[in-house]
């Protein structure tokens, strides 16, 4: 999910080798297929070497590696420039693997014998299973894992959570918060939710109409605003300070760090309503993709076997610098290994009735004509 964060150690490697060692190898499939390297493009956390490293241990002759992108169109766009000859696993988020990838052929169907059991551990919203991890010919593209509510953010001291949700994103368009609140800058969710707060569907193409009332919303917002960073830690920082009670653009994902430092009046909110079906709320879900690499790996299809483990569940929703819900929490081998405080941090009380509150996110409809209107506002 982030651009630039800063980093925080989490040491469950030697806990997550041990348990991996005690269950044994993983089923692999070797014909015809190479065995000496495993080359993973991804969003952090799978990169870190609380995931690798137990792996590598179980593939000492391997060389593995993986390489954190900053956008899910980045990294596709690496695919469509060559790279499915380096890479062999692919994880972004939902939208994509079912609208460009798969028809694009740049990813490949997954053995559904092997995988298809592992969505019946996983929490309800991903049993079923979740629409979004099959192509429209009925074939099992991609895994989820890590998900959460993503949109704006509050200091509960200065602004109730009830205000917060009832208000929505019209929070942001009242007189009273200017200078009072940041902008979170990831340009792509900004435009998303400028979109919601001027009670627009960001999902299907815009009229006239709704492009000038993205504009109003896009200046009002920017020029009520106190600062703007894409530095979730420097916003959370300002939020703690009392510099802003607010910040525009966030989630559990970016509130996370400091709820987990105790500082749980920061706390990451998910509209009652909104212009979507009655819907405010926008929820990221992160699928794993096996690319289609004319020189496969076994090991692709084994690692994703292998982050289907408890311990590297907690490991990849635990990475560095920010936390998240992962869809294995379901199953209550997994969930068990969160403590009170961790599940607190990512605002699991109330997760199921913020995805209640959310729509999937996807494709901006008409993202290029929006993107220009917003860097002018951004700009002045």
């Amino acid at each position: 999910m982030s651009l630039r964060l800063s980093r925080r150690a989490f040491t469950a490697g030697s806990a997550a080798a041990a348990g991996l060692t005690a269950m044994g190898p993983l089923r692999r499939a070797h014909a015809a297929m190479r065995t000496d390297r495993l080359n993973v493009l991804c969003w952090e956390g799978y990169n870190t070497d609380d995931v690798l490293g137990p792996f590598r241990d179980l593939h000492p002759d391997a060389t593995v590696r993986a390489e954190s992108g900053t956008s899910d169109p980045d990294m596709i766009n690496k695919l469509r420039a060559g790279e499915v000859n380096v890479w062999d696993l692919i994880n972004v988020n939902q939208p994509w693997a079912k609208g460009q990838l798969y028809p694009e052929g740049l990813i490949k169907p997954l053995d559904k014998e092997r995988f298809l059991p592992y969505f019946d551990h996983m929490a309800p919203e991903f049993q079923g299973p979740y629409p979004l991890a099959f192509a429209d010919d009925g074939e099992l593209i991609g895994m989820p894992q890590r998900y959460g509510p993503f949109s704006f953010v509050v200091n509960t001291d200065k602004i109730s959570r009830a205000t917060a949700e009832d208000q929505g994103w019209k929070l942001f368009l009242d007189p009273a918060m200017k200078d009072r609140y940041g902008i979170l800058t990831y340009d792509n969710w900004n435009i998303m939710h400028m979109c919601l707060t001027g009670d627009l569907n960001p999902f299907k193409p815009l009229d006239d109409a709704g492009m000038a009332k993205f504009k109003e919303v896009a200046e009002t917002i920017f020029s009520g605003a106190k600062l703007r960073s894409d530095d979730l830690v420097a916003m959370n920082t300002a939020l703690i300070n009392g510099e802003i009670d607010a910040y525009f653009t966030g989630g559990t994902y970016t509130a996370s760090p400091a709820r987990l430092d105790g500082l749980t009046n920061i706390r990451a909110v998910t509209p009652n309503s909104g212009p979507i079906d009655g819907k405010g709320g926008v929820v990221w879900i992160e699928l794993t993709s096996l690319v289609n690499n004319p020189d496969p790996s076994a090991l692709a299809p084994d690692f994703l076997e292998f982050v289907q483990k408890p311990e590297i569940c907690k490991a990849v929703g635990f990475a560095e610098g920010t936390y998240n819900p992962v869809a294995q929490m379901g199953d209550p081998d997994v969930f068990k290994l969160w403590d009170a405080d961790e599940l607190d941090a990512i605002q699991w009380d109330t997760l199921a009735e913020e995805m209640d509150r959310s729509v999937e996110y996807d494709v901006v409809a008409s993202y290029d004509a929006l993107s220009k209107i917003y860097n002018v506002a951004k700009r002045s």
